[in-house]
């Protein structure tokens, strides 16, 4: 017997050798009245082997036939075994027939190890060392998220982390994480420490093609950038990788927040003028010492110009046969010149500038053009005075009817 059914005979025994009443039998045993009563007549008739439930010993009316579990397992290790429970469960009904139901086949499944729960499936992340020195290893991340609160509109912050000695490198604010904003805030960076070794980002499209494209490089813009720099770009397969950015991102969302409120601080404009005094108070405060103590920043021998080649929009466009090339869905028109007659079929190389400009080169020279706007309206209309319009339309008409006559039928 159980516990519950012993319990049961030695209440009931009480209420029949009136030491108890039926009322706190059913406190007692949490039973409603009818049930107690009813317990109290089958114990008086039947004894204590009446509280013993009548199904006990008995195969469950829902028992699978025997030799199913090792059917069903058998076909799941042949078809279904990188399925989980749920969709084999729908695949062996619709399938094979078999009916089996979702948490019964997940018991199986655990038991002979084709199925491991959540819990057992949970991976962890193994902490990384820190880099020895200063600049061989800096993260780069953007926070979006309510800076200025109700003051002003959301943005992201840029934020640029030394990861040897967690040092802030870089702040910006910026409307949204894009290519030329980090490029932006690169230079500041170039400017302001050199080159480091390695930049490590998560996988956001501006450092990371993600899918196959059907053209280019297979790099984006940022990448190449990089490359012609010769700084290393590493991109972490998840959150946890990159997790010093991560932290100070999440400490900047409470500290800086706060910070920028007491000083008013609402747009963009003055968010950045604030900004280089508040990271030299959070590196005081929280950045280390490396563990070696050289600086693996390279110096920057580049010009103010070839720096800004470097750090802008560049592509690749076919000239046509009339000298015309399509971009941004405008055309442009280069302008007849003895270097620009010998285009016709060839790649020339458009330098798209933060700044608005926009140079076509070919092998580094800088050819003339003009632009057509493939969206342009016709801005100014004559006005025809209302007595003459129907003149003028007998006109737009009568241009369009006429049909092309061959030279040599015109006349003189």
């Amino acid at each position: 017997m159980s516990g519950q059914e012993l319990q049961r005979i030695e209440v009931l025994s009480e209420v029949l050798a009136r030491r108890r009443t039926e009322i706190s039998a059913e406190a007692v045993l949490g039973l409603s009245t009818r049930q107690t009563r009813r317990l109290l007549a089958a114990y008086r008739d039947g004894g204590g082997g009446a509280m013993i439930h009548k199904a006990r010993g008995r195969t469950s009316n829902n028992q699978l036939i025997a030799g199913i579990r090792e059917y069903v397992i058998e076909l799941v290790r042949l078809r279904y075994k990188d399925f989980g429970p749920s969709l084999a469960a729908e695949m062996l009904l619709t399938k094979d027939g078999v009916k089996v139901s979702r948490e019964t086949l997940r018991k199986w499944m655990v038991e002979d190890g084709l199925w491991l729960s959540r819990k057992q499936r949970r991976s962890f992340h193994q902490p990384r060392l820190r880099r020895e020195s200063y600049g061989e290893l800096i993260q780069i991340d953007g926070s979006d998220h309510r800076w200025f609160e109700e003051r002003g509109a959301a943005c992201s912050l840029l934020v640029f982390i030394d990861d040897a000695t967690g040092k802030l490198m870089q702040l910006r604010f910026v409307p949204s994480e894009s290519t030329s904003s980090y490029f932006d805030c690169l230079r500041g960076y170039l400017d302001a420490h050199g080159c480091p070794v390695a930049f490590y980002s998560d996988k956001h499209t501006v450092f990371r093609i993600n899918r196959d494209a059907k053209g280019g490089a297979g790099m984006t813009q940022f990448g190449r950038a990089l490359a012609e720099l010769n700084i290393e770009i590493i991109c972490a397969n998840s959150s946890q990788a990159k997790g010093r950015v991560e932290r100070a991102n999440r400490t900047l969302q409470d500290r800086l927040v706060k910070e920028l409120r007491l000083d008013n601080v609402c747009d963009i404009q003055a968010g950045n003028d604030f900004l280089p005094e508040f990271l030299n108070r959070f590196n005081e405060k929280f950045s280390v010492q490396a563990a070696k103590p050289e600086d693996l920043h390279r110096r920057l021998n580049l010009s103010a110009d070839r720096l800004s080649d470097i750090l802008c929009h560049r592509e690749q466009r076919h000239v046509g046969q009339q000298l015309t090339l399509a971009y941004d869905r405008k055309q442009l028109i280069l302008e007849r010149s003895p270097a620009s007659e010998e285009l016709s079929g060839q790649y020339v190389d458009l330098y798209d500038f933060a700044d608005g400009r926009l140079e076509v080169r070919w092998k580094g020279q800088v050819l003339p053009y003009r632009v057509f706007d493939k969206d342009q309206r016709v801005s100014h209309t004559a006005i025809v005075e209302n007595k003459r319009l129907g003149h003028a339309l007998a006109l737009i008409k009568a241009q369009q009817d006429i049909k092309y006559v061959p030279k040599h039928c015109r006349p003189n």
